[in-house]
């Protein structure tokens, strides 16, 4: 059988790799948002035992290995009498993984908001959450969308240790074409050309987010204008001729 056969004849495996692949790469970047949100703004409150008990879980997660905490998940939390699902397994390590980096993400995009922007909503009566709703977020939300897209790429890749824990996913069907075909080089070159397509139109997929995020504050084309096929060429027109210029008497 020559390498092509093998790989259409395994090709209907290759899609559900995919499948559970994207299932945990959709599940993990969920969780890790919504952990993401509540520790990055939990490490900015003024109580201390709250502030320090989130930042322990940050760095505990942050400090610790993405398998070992998969392991730790599969098999030792068996031995207390918690048997979980291989997918929840693999969606919960890589949700509170990545969720700890998101955390920064978050805290560091909300310090980066001018202070004078606090002051003013406090002067108008804002509530804490309203200013960091109202005020701080929709301003810090196009500052850590970049950073966030980086970790979910991360986390794309990251899935492939899920083929420790019996999950049937790209990198296990991955490792079944080379042990039919014996070509180290094609198995894994399909492998690397389908995660590279995947993390491409993530990236898309964020780089649009960013637009829409960006025009909402008034600092960048609308979405509509980043999707058009031929370039708008009206303004690089009045920008480069500029204003009229005035006729000077003699």
């Amino acid at each position: 059988m020559n390498h092509l056969d093998a790989l259409v004849e395994a090709l209907p495996r290759i899609g559900d790799g995919i499948l559970v692949t994207l299932e945990l790469t959709a599940g993990g970047a969920l969780l890790a948002f919504v952990l993401a949100l509540a520790l990055g703004t939990t490490v900015r409150v003024h109580n201390l035992v709250v502030r320090g008990s989130a930042r322990v879980l940050i760095e505990f997660f942050r400090g610790t290995s993405l398998l070992v905490q998969l392991f730790w998940l599969y098999y030792v939390l068996p031995l207390l009498g918690y048997q979980l699902d291989p997918v929840f397994c693999g969606i919960l390590a890589l949700g509170l993984n990545y969720g700890a980096y998101g955390a920064e993400v978050v805290r560091g995009a909300l310090n980066a908001v001018p202070k004078a922007q606090t002051e003013a909503a406090v002067a108008l009566g804002f509530s804490p959450w309203q200013r960091l709703r109202r005020v701080l977020f929709p301003q810090a939300w196009a500052l850590m969308i970049p950073p966030l897209g980086n970790l979910l790429v991360h986390l794309l890749k990251g899935t492939a240790v899920a083929s420790y824990i019996t999950l049937q996913d790209l990198t296990f069907e991955t490792s079944k074409l080379r042990d039919s075909t014996g070509d180290t080089l094609f198995a894994y070159g399909v492998g690397l050309l389908i995660y590279f397509v995947i993390a491409y139109l993530l990236s898309l997929g964020m780089n649009l987010v960013e637009a829409r995020a960006k025009h909402k504050l008034g600092r960048g084309p609308s979405l509509r204008d980043v999707l058009r096929l031929a370039p708008d060429k009206s303004l690089d027109t009045a920008a480069d001729t500029g204003p009229a210029p005035r006729k000077v008497a003699p």
